[in-house]
């Protein structure tokens, strides 16, 4: 059918509003020197303050390696907040709560001077003792950080009445199975589950947890939400970038660890899982278990069938002549590190059945978009003597996370006339035109949560471990033999031949090239 967009007018009408509030902390970025830092983290807590979402207590305390001056550290913050004139002066207020210590990671006495200066911030700014930790920092001293606080007593364990003590902890978590656990294994001596904040930063973005409100809150939707109606479920995260800043860590860890183990399972998590008994955050945590669970296992010996694993090499992204990943800063000129994976899965409960879910994941593609796209059955005859059934398109439901935040259904509708004309036509709309604002920036709706003691969006250690689990056999697989099923495609591309044809061969296509 041929394809035109529709436009849809909707009114929104906020019903009510749910508000929590933070409680008084102070934050000890560690790794303060770093890009993720400068980048995110900075311009995140400028913003909650700005916004007044913040605790009207709290300070900032960043620690790093460098020598700075406090005065020096506050510049460098500074530079990274973007404020204009007229935030002058929130700015200078911001800046007034910030402050510096220099310090090793393997270092006790630095700890300690650490630990002095938060006893006095914390008398001075009446924060109550209450601390969040965010290791923002390369993961190989994540347990050297994490058994520096502790030993310096920095990290009690939380209790109704005495102060908190949270530590936000970036991806990746662990290599593989015996990593994480690992990992985990030696930050348990020092913390309890519920201070461990394993951060995702694709789940504090708004659209994202727009699926479960989607789902959830829609009776038209669920009842339709099963093997009976669904043909497959495809999602796609596609970069134009290729691996800028991040070459030493991209290269040890590749598309496979770097973006299913965490944000692509995330996502296929919150799309397939059942609903929670209640929105708490461990029933809602124990689904996206359930789920990681009943992934079906790859057959080994069947590897090839079911994923796809690719590099790019030169091409064009967006006009302009790229290098091949080979050649790329950092990068080892034989390097069989894969950029690009395609996968074919299965989820065996009732719900599933039978149902594929498509993944992809690559860099240097065609264009930049991270979308869900939920494809219905095509209707099993048509009444329409001139138009057989297999001529009408499935509706397709497409969650796009980004750019161009929004929901659309197609659907298939007559042309105006006396000739049946038919054509797919799109319901949709865009968040930004609809609610008129910018939605938070995800690392500011996480930190936010943080400072109110909710997990709901972070990772448990359990579904870390079923990840890890399901993808440990592809890893072996390919690390016993490190080119093997590595194909080459264009930069610029939508990836390897061999991607498109995972998924036609069960007579489907992408949806989007």
């Amino acid at each position: 059918m041929d394809e035109a967009k529709a436009p849809l007018r909707i009114i929104a009408h906020d019903q009510f509003c749910v508000e929590k509030k933070s409680q008084p902390c102070g934050f000890v970025i560690y790794g303060a020197s770093g890009d993720l830092s400068h980048r995110k983290l900075f311009p995140a807590l400028y913003e909650l303050f700005k916004n007044s979402l913040l605790p009207a207590a709290f300070f900032v305390i960043g620690f790093a390696r460098k020598p700075w001056s406090e005065t020096e550290f506050r510049q460098e913050v500074a530079g990274t907040l973007g404020s204009s004139e007229d935030e002058a002066q929130k700015a200078g207020e911001f800046l007034e709560r910030v402050f510096y210590c220099q310090g090793d990671y393997d270092s006790s006495e630095d700890f300690g001077r650490l630990a002095g200066m938060l006893r006095d911030l914390h008398e001075r700014f009446k924060t109550r003792g209450n601390m969040i930790h965010y290791l923002a920092t390369p993961a190989e001293v994540y347990q050297m950080i994490v058994a520096g606080i502790g030993k310096a007593g920095l990290t009690p364990h939380n209790t109704a009445e005495g102060p908190w003590s949270n530590v936000i902890i970036e991806k990746p978590f662990g290599a593989d199975l015996v990593s994480a656990t690992a990992l985990q294994h030696a930050i348990s001596e020092h913390l309890r589950e519920e201070q461990i904040y394993r951060i995702d930063h694709y789940m504090g973005k708004e659209t994202v947890q727009n699926i479960l409100m989607f789902r959830f809150t829609n009776s038209i939707f669920e009842p339709v939400w099963n093997h009976q109606h669904i043909d497959h479920i495809q999602i796609t995260m596609a970069e134009t970038l290729g691996v800028e800043h991040r070459a030493g860590y991209y290269d040890c860890a590749g598309a496979l660890r770097d973006m299913f183990q965490n944000h692509m399972f995330q996502l296929m998590s919150l799309v397939a899982m059942e609903p929670p008994q209640g929105f708490d955050p461990q029933l809602y945590r124990d689904e996206k278990v359930r789920l990681a669970r009943s992934l079906r296992p790859i057959p080994e010996d069947r590897l090839d069938e079911f994923v796809v694993r690719g590099q790019y090499g030169p091409g064009k992204v967006d006009g302009i002549d790229t290098a091949a990943y080979r050649n790329e800063a950092g990068i080892r000129p034989d390097s069989n590190t894969e950029t690009f994976v395609a996968m074919k899965l299965f989820v065996d409960n009732w719900r599933w059945a039978g149902v594929p879910f498509y993944l992809r994941s690559g860099k240097r593609m065609a264009r930049q978009t991270t979308e869900i796209a939920v494809v219905f059955k095509s209707i099993p005859h048509s009444i329409f003597p001139q138009i057989s059934a297999n001529q009408f398109s499935p509706n397709v439901l497409i969650f796009r996370i980004q750019p161009d935040e929004g929901i659309s259904l197609s659907f298939e509708a007559k042309h105006p006339g006396p000739k049946l004309c038919m054509a797919t036509l799109k319901l949709e709309f865009n968040y930004k035109d609809i609610f008129r604002e910018e939605p938070m920036e995800a690392y500011e709706r996480l930190i936010l949560d943080c400072t109110q003691g909710d997990q709901t969006l972070f990772v448990r250690q359990d579904m870390i471990e079923g990840t890890w689990g399901f993808l440990g056999k592809i890893i072996n697989r390919w690390e016993a033999g490190p080119g093997e099923g590595l194909v080459p495609y264009p930069a610029g591309s939508w990836g390897p031949e061999a991607s498109r044809m995972l998924i036609e061969k069960d007579d489907r296509r992408w949806i989007g090239e």
